[in-house]
């Protein structure tokens, strides 16, 4: 009876933090669906339009270690509920922008909670689940932002835009009043489960800041940070301009939505299906494997031909639906973290990544030309996936000589 209610208590905590990751994804994708819409409401360029999608990830990349370092002392149960409170404040705060500037401090808001609920969940995770049951409650976890994603990208323009008058104000009115229900959810869950408020004490007496410096001494820690950059300009810079993409290619907005959202799925399904095959042993093969798939996805999705985007948006779903899982997995496992050190290791691992965050959006939109489209930027992506096959091969073979 005991053990039933201890494994009932850890999937009642994953329930909230997925309701947490699915807030945060409606936000963090609000923008995509919108963007012409705001560009033309804000007298915004296609530049500034890029730089506030890319903005969160800027503040994000300051406020990720210490948001770990804060997940470590306090525990998930607070800290957690913080980090939604401030995306919802976040997403309130863009109701009322009225030009690029004000635009981007809202967005900027994201920054400060986002990392919190980033290193939240895979500490929670890591500290309830164990073995490869918790592969796949870090894979259900990573279906939240992603079905969050869904319901921004299809619902936009096929429905909330029409009911709401062609207000995308009254969207992000919408999303922020989802984002607070989610967070007192969590709160109310945590509350009533001891683990979430112990998951913090083991290293609260220990100052994490310490061992930051002998994490990035480490060869494959860095090598997964450095990967950890191009996974995500790779897929902040696609998530946030697909709907444009598409619609450059021809689609119309709202059938851009749908299309947009097929990696979107894809992804739900590689996020059940691969954290969970990724154990150690496998682990490099699979994220090798990843990598081309995003490669590839980078060549086909230069094309307008009904084949080609399809087949490059089901590699770009598979590619994105697992890459930043197996990365993370491969950090909190190393023995010298686990744990005790899975918030802070989490922190640095979102801190460098959001690098990428941050360049992807900007640089896409930066490149973006009237004529030419996305080209340029798509070229890009190719060759920041090439690091990611370089990065996944130099991994393989450290894992093959660590265990010779």
């Amino acid at each position: 009876m005991w053990d039933t209610r201890v494994m009932s208590s850890r999937w009642l905590l994953l329930l909230g933090v997925w309701l947490l990751y699915g807030s945060f994804g409606l936000v963090a994708t609000s923008l995509a669906p919108m963007a012409s819409l705001i560009i033309i409401d804000l007298s915004m360029t296609h530049a500034q339009m890029g730089m506030a999608m890319g903005a969160w990830q800027l503040v994000y990349i300051f406020s990720a270690v210490p948001a770990g370092v804060l997940l470590d002392r306090i525990g998930p149960r607070y800290a957690l509920a913080l980090g939604g409170f401030l995306v919802g404040c976040s997403a309130l705060a863009r109701v009322f922008a009225d030009d690029s500037t004000s635009l981007i401090a809202a967005v900027m808001l994201f920054g400060l909670g986002g990392p919190i609920i980033s290193a939240g969940a895979p500490k929670v995770v890591v500290s309830s689940f164990e073995g490869s049951s918790r592969g796949l409650a870090m894979g259900i976890y990573m279906t939240g932002p992603a079905i969050g994603g869904i319901v921004s990208l299809t619902t936009t323009h096929s429905f909330l835009l029409p009911w709401l008058e062609q207000d995308w104000r009254q969207v992000m009115a919408l999303w922020t009043g989802v984002t607070f229900v989610a967070t007192a959810t969590w709160f109310l869950i945590a509350s009533l489960n001891r683990e979430a408020e112990t998951a913090g004490t083991a290293a609260a007496r220990v100052s994490q800041l310490r061992v930051i410096p002998e994490l990035i001494s480490k060869p494959t820690v860095i090598i997964v940070l450095l990967m950890s950059i191009s996974v995500f300009m790779f897929n902040h810079g696609l998530n946030n301009w697909l709907p444009e993409l598409l619609q450059s290619h021809g689609l119309t907005a709202v059938n851009a939505g749908y299309w947009a959202a097929l990696p979107t799925v894809i992804g739900i399904i590689g996020s059940l299906v691969i954290p969970r095959l990724a154990t150690p042993e496998r682990r490099f093969n699979i994220l090798l494997a990843l990598s081309a798939a995003a490669f590839l996805a980078s060549l086909l999705l230069r094309f307008s031909e009904p084949e080609s985007l399809v087949t490059g948006l089901l590699l770009q779903g598979i590619a994105r639906s697992s890459l930043m899982t197996v990365l993370i997995l491969t950090l909190v496992e190393l023995p010298e973290i686990g744990e005790r050190y899975a918030g802070v290791a989490s922190g640095l691992f979102f801190s460098a990544a959001e690098l990428g965050g941050v360049m992807g959006p900007l640089t896409l939109g930066l490149l973006y030309t009237p004529g030419g489209g996305f080209s340029s930027g798509l070229t890009l992506l190719t060759m920041i996936t090439l690091t990611m096959i370089l990065g996944s091969l130099l991994l393989r073979r450290r894992a093959r000589v660590t265990s010779t």
